[in-house]
């Protein structure tokens, strides 16, 4: 098994290129199947995620091209099968993206329940509960869910909460629809208005994604495209608190700042410098940072639920006492008796951590307990005096193209062993 081993103390500087969102780039492929045509997708990372998905496409009839520049190409005109196999559905929670796409343009579709990090329940009711107020049938037997879209027809929807996965896969679903479909209490991320303007420059006719009601007006086909998804706002977060975390000199490009303001926001209140002009970021900090008083995850456009372990890790060594609150997943601290092993001094109750910076964290063996997870591991290994090896980096390679690569060209002591 992998597993990253870091020497840690050394401080960081260069630049790095920011690749399209995973969380855009995932819906983004599914709804690839809403056409006959060709479509590329360009600037797409080497990640586990995508490479799964694209594996239940090929499965289901869809011939896929992938080159070495992050270009895919999607060629669904020959698609035969309605169905996700359970094996693939398990690596991949967002192979239940591919439901609302099936259904609009086979009218069918059978899926096993999907997988992905344990970071909490992340219920697909959601999605089944809009699914059904489209008028189409969902039978849940054995572990799959078998839906038939023969007799679906537009409505309006209210969310029971601003789900990014449901509003993404209602939208595909609706497409086709004959008339309006109206969602209530959609999800705000950026994403959403990614698919959106992918949909749209297809053909499709919606409006609204950003705010919190979407209007769908279904049209009789899509076309294809070619596309470059947004850039991938997590991924800039990691490293810009990577730079925080190590005395770092960093610029990003090809980032949208604004789709990380909650984060910039915090990190201006720690003696951190950054500076945001057109696609870059530059990050700059040198020795011991502040501590935010309160963190408090929440929907877009409040701090994201993806950036807290990543947050905590530099509260661990940061100057003072921060409370973390994660109003999102219910368990999202599973990361932190990994960080307990590297002197942290953390205390967990209930949705609330409370942190108390350490002047340094020891490194330690660890293990990455899931995608985020581990990579705020391979932010305190950094950050950390001594050896630190962090195992099952799997998790890691789901999000993160080759991040012992990014970080040693920017200086840190990283390479990845078996």
């Amino acid at each position: 098994m992998s597993r990253y081993i870091i020497e840690g103390g050394n401080p960081l500087e260069g630049s790095i290129d920011v690749k399209a969102a995973k969380n855009s780039v995932l819906p983004l492929l599914a709804a690839c199947i809403l056409t006959e045509d060709k479509v590329t997708l360009r600037n797409c990372p080497d990640i586990s995620d995508i490479t799964n998905m694209l594996k239940i496409m090929i499965n289901i009839g869809c011939v896929v091209e992938r080159d070495d520049m992050g270009n895919i190409t999607v060629d669904s005109s020959d698609i035969y099968c309605g169905e996700v196999p359970c094996v693939l559905a398990k690596e991949l929670r967002s192979s239940i993206f591919l439901m609302g796409p099936m259904l609009s343009r086979v009218k069918k579709a059978k899926i096993s329940y999907p997988g992905g990090c344990e970071i909490g329940m992340r219920p697909i009711d959601i999605h089944l509960s809009g699914l059904r107020e489209l008028n189409i049938d969902i039978n849940e037997e054995y572990g799959y869910l078998d839906c038939d879209a023969s007799k679906a027809e537009a409505a309006q929807i209210v969310l029971d909460l601003p789900s990014v996965g449901a509003t993404e896969n209602l939208m595909m679903a609706s497409v086709f629809l004959e008339g309006k479909t109206v969602l209530r209490n959609c999800a705000k991320e950026p994403e959403i208005a990614d698919l959106q303007n992918f949909l749209n420059l297809m053909g499709a006719k919606i409006s609204g994604a950003g705010s919190s009601v979407i209007v769908i007006e279904g049209v009789k086909k899509l076309h294809g495209v070619e596309y470059t998804p947004i850039p991938d706002r997590i991924i800039a977060g990691t490293y810009i608190i990577a730079a925080a975390m190590c005395s770092g000199n960093v610029e990003l490009r090809g980032v949208v700042p604004e789709h990380i303001y909650s984060l910039i926001a915090k990190l201006s209140k720690t003696a951190c410098k950054i500076y945001c002009k057109n696609d870059k970021i530059i990050v700059k900090s040198k020795g011991r940072l502040r501590s935010l008083d309160r963190i408090d995850t929440m929907y877009y456009p409040g701090f994201p639920t993806d950036m807290q372990t990543q947050m905590l890790a530099l509260q661990t060594i940061s100057k003072g006492t921060s409370v973390i609150v994660e109003n999102i997943f219910e368990t999202r601290y599973k990361t932190v008796p990994e960080f307990k092993k590297m002197g942290a001094d953390i205390t967990v109750r209930d949705r609330t951590a409370i942190v108390r910076g350490v002047s340094r964290l020891k490194g330690a063996e660890v293990c990455a307990t899931d995608l985020r997870g581990g990579a705020s591991l391979v932010l305190a290994g950094l950050a950390a005096e001594g050896i630190t090896e962090v195992k099952d980096i799997y998790h890691i390679d789901r999000g993160y193209e080759d991040m012992s690569r990014v970080l040693a060209e920017l200086g840190a002591k990283i390479e990845r062993s078996s």
